[in-house]
């Protein structure tokens, strides 16, 4: 089978899989009156109140504060263990690290440290640590390794190097690429911080959970306006020159503390945590079989298997929608196909799809249609198909055409579907299955908003108190996640694209 008959093949597997779970998904619109609460939204979006939220300035701050320490951090722990990332047991704890959501760690750190600064960098700077030394990690296997072999006193029977060597020879090819996911990434922890906010952190999401809440949709849209400031300037004001002093000032104004009541979180993990049939009694196989395992079959007929069908089946259909639009959106940032004002629409349409987190485009959605799936798919599907479309946008441009490729006015179809889609095609499936983990892990997190996801049965399982549940269930999600890893992952490296590096910026 040739690489483009994969692609094909591939291509195929995703659109049949998303279609053959449309007649078990719950798409219903139950909303009775979605054009009056849709009026009420471009009102508000058209008449933005910039001076209705108390403590603005506070929670813009407390927002960066929360991303620069968290993903600041995480960048450092990622690239040290990166450069072990060749260790099995180091990939390991890499994944099981980002499998778990941070709204999901969050939620876990609140019963320790309350609505703490230390709960919202925790949650951050976890996660994101298994995620930039996977990222890390592979780009420095992935680089030219000819300087490493130039080296005098480089050992055969080492792969990797000394600390040294590595840091001469490797570092440097590397830093650019770090540097630019390191950019991305820091975009990915402000609408993080931003998430944290719905479950009481304050940062931009508390206040605009409470203004949509509410129906102060003024309020709402100016706080989402200064966020699409604060992402769209960010090549002015993220200098990285600057980023020390920004590091500093965070940590100063804002220092990741919080009062600690040591014997709560000595009840916490030795209790609360422990399955309640194993509380009372010394741990013995027959305590297990008679107790544990008839608690594990309830979660699993009532949590786990509803959870996990729902989030399959939303995570199926997201990806194909988000396929679908990244088709339809990359030519706007196209030169050839849309000139200079086009392209500036264009743009700012794709930075305020992707500037706005999945979590707030699916509480907007649950407004407008109800609830069920439909909101959720199109929150997703929106939110990283503008992220997948900015990427190929940008790679289009980068494209040597010869002059008869370029359109006249009319040929501007045939010019995409012949000339530029077969070209751009092969990058966009590599970007959609890096995608596909990511979509993945927020279809969980959006139970918390009531889509019967996994996330809904963990954020009820909080709710409630039930802290045992809860965990058992974010263990759930979480090899759920890693299982879609592994497949895209497999997927990759069957079709073996050429340019890897690129796809990391997804």
């Amino acid at each position: 089978m040739n690489r483009a008959q994969r692609f094909r093949h591939i291509s195929a597997l995703i659109a049949l899989t998303a279609l053959l779970c449309i007649p078990i998904a719950d798409l219903a619109m139950v909303q009775l009156s979605p054009w009056q609460i849709l009026q009420r939204i471009i009102d508000g979006a058209l008449r933005p109140d910039f001076s209705a939220t108390e403590q603005l300035w506070q929670a813009i701050g407390h927002t960066i504060a929360f991303a620069l320490q968290g993903i600041g951090l995480a960048a450092i722990t990622g690239f040290s263990a990166a450069l072990f990332y060749r260790h099995r047991s180091v990939r390991l704890i890499a994944a099981a690290l980002r499998s778990v959501h941070e709204l999901f760690w969050a939620l876990l750190f609140l019963q320790v440290f309350g609505l703490s600064s230390l709960t919202a960098v925790l949650a951050l700077w976890i996660p994101y640590s298994g995620i930039f030394t996977k990222v890390f990690g592979e780009i420095l296997e992935e680089i030219d390794p000819a300087p490493m072999h130039a080296l005098p006193h480089t050992r055969s029977t080492d792969a990797g190097g000394s600390f040294s060597q590595r840091l001469y020879a490797q570092l440097p090819q590397a830093w650019p690429h770090i540097v630019s996911y390191g950019r991305y990434r820091f975009e990915c922890g402000m609408r993080s911080s931003i998430v944290l906010g719905f479950v009481g952190l304050p940062t931009l999401g508390f206040h605009l959970e409470s203004a949509f809440r509410q129906g102060n949709y003024s309020e709402a849209a100016a706080l989402l306006y200064l966020f699409y400031g604060l992402i769209a300037t960010m090549r002015w004001w993220l200098r990285s020159a600057l980023i020390p002093l920004y590091l500093l000032i965070a940590f100063i104004a804002l220092p990741p503390v919080a009062s600690v009541d040591w014997a709560l979180v000595w009840e916490f993990l030795s209790y609360d945590l422990v399955p309640a049939p194993l509380r009372h009694d010394p741990l013995s196989w027959a305590l297990v079989s008679e107790r544990l395992w008839p608690w594990l079959q309830m979660l699993w007929a009532e949590m786990i298997l509803p959870g996990t069908i729902d989030t399959l089946v939303l995570s199926q259909l997201s990806l194909l929608l988000t396929a679908l639009l990244a088709l339809l959106w990359f030519p706007l940032r196209n030169k050839v196909l849309l000139n200079r004002p086009g392209r500036a629409v264009g743009n700012l349409w794709l930075v305020i799809s992707r500037s706005t987190p999945e979590f707030v485009l699916a509480f907007v959605g649950l407004l407008l249609l109800g609830p069920s799936l439909l909101p959720a798919v199109l929150a997703l599907g929106l939110h990283n198909g503008a992220i997948i479309a900015h990427l190929c946008g940008g790679y289009s441009n980068e494209l040597k055409l010869r002059l008869d490729d370029v359109p006249q006015p009319l040929g501007r179809i045939s010019f995409y579907c012949y000339q530029l889609l077969p070209r751009v095609y092969p990058q966009f499936i590599t970007w959609l299955l890096y995608r596909w983990e990511i979509i993945q892990r927020e279809t969980a997190i959006l139970g918390v908003l009531g889509i019967t996801t996994l996330g809904f049965y963990v954020d009820s399982a909080f709710e409630e108190l039930r802290f045992d549940r809860a965990l058992v269930l974010i263990i759930a999600a979480a090899l759920l996640n890693l299982l879609v890893d592994a497949v895209a992952r497999a997927l990759r490296h069957r079709l073996k694209p050429p340019a890897q590096l690129a796809g990391r910026d997804a």
